[in-house]
């Protein structure tokens, strides 16, 4: 009975369903609600969600992070660098 349970909830699970494919030594994955990402060759790995808003979250295993919104986007990389991109120039700080 638990096995029944538990395919059961495999199913309904989205990430269960998720689309993966390898391109260049990277396996990505996209369930429809978020996407997933790992680099064999760096050992990177990051995920991305989006809101209902349509920002972009993206998040690396090295502790990079990034919103994104219709080609702006604001970027903090682990060494603490703040980097902004607006729609013409890009701009970081240390």
């Amino acid at each position: 009975m638990k096995i029944l349970v538990i395919i059961g909830c495999m199913l309904v699970c989205s990430s269960v369903f998720a689309d993966c494919r390898t391109v260049n030594n990277r396996v990505v994955c996209n369930s429809g609600e978020g996407a997933a990402g790992y680099n064999s060759r760096t050992g990177n790995a990051w995920k991305a969600e989006e809101n209902d808003a349509g920002i972009k979250t993206i998040e690396s295993s090295r502790g990079g992070k990034a919103k994104a919104k219709n080609g702006r986007a604001i970027y903090t990389s682990p060494n603490g660098t703040f980097c902004i991109k607006t729609k013409n120039k890009l701009e970081c700080k240390d």
